[in-house]
């Protein structure tokens, strides 16, 4: 959650969230608490989930997300990227998984998420 509040624009912020949670990871012993919650929890981390669905319908009110998004189905989809490619990286020793979740979310954020308020549409590449 580090600086989030200091970025105004939401998707921008989910952006942030996202490089926060690849680039300022600690090693933790026994493992990552996020991965660990989600996997002892039947419903995942409800406090994360809440936290990123908040700044979704923030986002959704101050016209930087499209209205259309499901807050509480973005925030799912962000963490569940994140925690899959996690487990996939720590299987093959690499961070191959985290970078190309990461490329994949910004480009979702950017082109499906964020209200473009010339046409009221996403723009399409």
């Amino acid at each position: 959650m580090h600086d989030l509040d200091l970025i105004p624009d939401r998707v921008d912020r989910l952006k942030r969230f996202v490089e926060n949670f690849i680039e300022r990871r600690p090693s933790i012993p026994g493992g990552c608490p996020l991965l660990n919650t989600a996997t002892d929890a039947d419903d995942g981390n409800p406090v994360l989930r809440a936290h990123l669905s908040s700044i979704v319908r923030d986002g959704i009110e101050q016209e930087e997300i499209r209205r259309s998004i499901d807050p509480n189905r973005l925030a799912t989809l962000i963490i569940s990227s994140l925690e899959g490619a996690m487990m996939i990286g720590r299987l093959e020793k690499n961070s191959e998984p985290l970078v190309a979740v990461r490329s994949y979310v910004d480009s979702y954020l950017e082109k499906e998420v964020r209200f473009h308020p010339r046409s009221g549409i996403p723009r399409r590449f």
